[in-house]
């Protein structure tokens, strides 16, 4: 299935791991004498150090430990202390080891599964009680008998979660949400994904990739691989040339804005082909080595990987392959640390059995110390095979948002689906600025909202969506996006919530993302300059120094300074209307 250049945008951010803001903008350019100097915000929003009367704690769970489990009564001994409620012990020294990957006795979900709260009975259990109708659960809402934990309690949660449920460290946006002070960040590892049981799938495991303290990159490198002797006859298609998939699970630190991986269509014969750059060992007894990428042993415990590239999407990155595109398609990604997704009964997706894959990682790293990116997708095998899987990328307008500086603008686009598509799932990307993402059938009914650019639902439709009408028009989703660059919810200007040229990462600048600044952030706030040497006209008076041209309107680009504007999703075409051919490959099931 060959890319159209749209797509091959929107790829780039299919993650799409965890999407934190970009750091890392221009440290050259300061502000100028006399306006104020303000650091870009942390991410996640909300956040921000809450010392001031908050109470220490050693890291955010032991935070969640003392203001949650225990100031709510969780710990009681009727409760989750000595009567162990539902065999859990939440109790001090205790609580961590029940909870993480641990099953559960009221739910077939283990209580937490780091970087997916929506698998995390705990956090469902919570958010049944705080936020009542948003989620469906087995039992009674928790705290049982007592009052709620509050909205900004189970957004703490919800962070910790979604950045690996760590034992250890701060979580960055979770000080304020417990009121406590914790450490500065430090780079988080996330517990590593099991691979599949031997005959029950198989994992590919992203070589370590380096990110330095207080950065931001997004490279692109390769690796081989072959998989023919791990893939049982009856999860093969009838040629022996693909293994067939039914579900994926991805894990990665959260130290990545997105982790995606492409089959690159690239024949093993150009595996040497002089764009790759060196070959080279990474990890094990033989690191740093040069290496022979078709010899999967080569490097022992290691991996061999091409040289890791500056880019977006992997758009341009390595040879034209035998079609003459560079990415073939998507077999796997996410936005975030923990993504998962099961198809329908009867669905799957299909990958070469070996091949040349390109892994795109957007990994930014907000602390001061230097990290280590580690990453590994799941592919369990499908047994059911009646229909192959329909990615939606929709990114014909991915970089429409372009609102100027200090206002509020919606951004609309459509997708018409094939005859007898059934729609079973839809998520959603765009970046910080982006508050509300939402799709509505043809008939004005909503049928997905997300609110969270970082966390985006990531809808599921039982039973699926049929279009079965011979009318485009009646298959024809719209989807729509609000875009806020700097208002303030008083209606006025946010200086620290608008685009600021100061703050896009170099890297951005000379891609799709530069901005010229327009307005002013400092002294006369939201008048209007021309361009970052313009600081002058922005003096609140005459020579008084304290201006600053710093304001831009979005601009699309990579990074989460800048904007996209994208529809995800998966269906299958039903029975009496025209099927993908057996080589279909569509990959593309990622939740993200």
């Amino acid at each position: 299935m060959r890319a159209s250049m749209s797509s091959l945008l929107g790829v780039a951010t299919l993650s799409l791991t965890l999407a934190l803001a970009a750091c890392g903008g221009d440290s050259s350019r300061q502000p100028p004498a006399g306006a104020p100097s303000v650091p870009p915000p942390s991410e996640p929003e909300p956040g921000g150090a809450a010392c001031e009367g908050g109470e220490a704690f050693e890291s955010t769970f032991a935070a969640i430990q003392s203001q949650i489990f225990e100031r709510h009564g969780c710990t009681q001994n009727v409760c989750h202390g000595d009567a162990r409620s539902g065999g859990l012990d939440l109790r001090g020294g205790a609580a961590y080891a029940n909870l993480i990957e641990a099953p559960s006795s009221g739910s077939s979900l283990p209580r937490v599964v780091p970087g997916d709260k929506s698998r995390s009975f705990l956090w469902l259990k919570l958010a049944a009680k705080t936020v009542p109708g948003s989620v469906t659960i087995a039992g009674s809402p928790m705290p049982s008998g007592l009052p709620a934990i509050s909205e900004d309690e189970l957004d703490a949660v919800r962070l910790w979660i979604h950045s690996g449920a760590p034992e250890s460290g701060t979580v960055n946006g979770t000080e304020a949400l417990l009121s406590a002070c914790l450490p500065d960040a430090q780079p988080i590892s996330i517990k590593p994904l099991e691979p599949p049981a031997p005959g029950e799938g198989v994992q590919f495991v992203l070589p370590p990739l380096e990110v330095k303290a207080a950065s931001e990159q997004e490279v692109c490198f390769a690796t081989y691989y072959d998989v023919r002797e791990q893939v049982p006859v009856a999860n093969q298609d009838s040629h022996g040339r693909y293994f067939r998939y039914s579900g994926q699970e991805l894990r990665q630190d959260p130290l990545s804005h997105h982790l995606v991986l492409n089959y690159s269509g690239v024949p093993a014969e150009d595996v040497h082909d002089p764009s790759f750059g060196e070959w080279t060992c990474v990890g094990g007894e033989r690191d740093r080595e040069p290496c022979e990428p078709l010899d999967l042993g080569f490097c022992g415990s290691g991996q061999c990987r091409s040289t890791v590239q500056p880019g977006i999407a992997c758009i341009g990155f390595g040879p034209p392959s035998a079609n003459g595109d560079p990415i073939n398609y998507q077999i796997g990604g996410a936005q975030q640390a923990q993504a998962y997704q099961q198809l329908r009964a009867g669905v799957y997706a299909q990958v070469p059995m070996t091949g040349i894959v390109y892994w795109n990682s957007h990994a930014f790293n907000l602390t001061t110390k230097d990290a280590v990116l580690n990453g590994r997708i799941n592919f369990y095998f499908a047994d059911d095979q009646r229909f192959a899987v329909v990615p939606l990328l929709e990114a014909r307008w991915v970089f429409k948002p372009n609102n100027p500086p200090f206002t509020i603008d919606t951004i609309c686009g459509f997708h018409t689906l094939p005859q007898g598509a059934r729609l079973f799932g839809m998520s959603s990307h765009n970046h910080r600025r982006g508050k509300r993402f939402w799709t509505e059938l043809p008939d004005g009914t909503q049928i997905y909202e997300s609110v969270l650019y970082n966390d985006p639902t990531k809808q599921t439709f039982d039973p699926p969506i049929e279009f079965d009408s011979p009318s485009p028009e009646d298959r024809t989703l719209h989807f729509c996006a609000t875009y806020n660059n700097g208002v303030a919810p008083d209606g006025s200007p946010d200086p620290e919530a608008v685009t600021r040229w100061s703050r896009v990462p170099e890297s951005a600048r000379h891609t799709f993302g530069r901005c010229t600044p327009v307005a002013c952030v400092a002294g006369e706030i939201a008048a209007p300059c021309h361009g970052e040497d313009d600081d002058a006209v922005c003096d609140s008076a005459p020579g008084a120094g304290d201006g600053w041209c710093d304001a831009c309107p979005i601009t699309g680009g990579e990074s989460t300074e800048n904007e996209m504007f994208i529809l995800l999703g998966q269906y299958y075409i039903a029975e009496g209307y025209p099927q993908p051919p057996d080589d279909f490959t569509p990959g593309g099931i990622a939740s993200e």
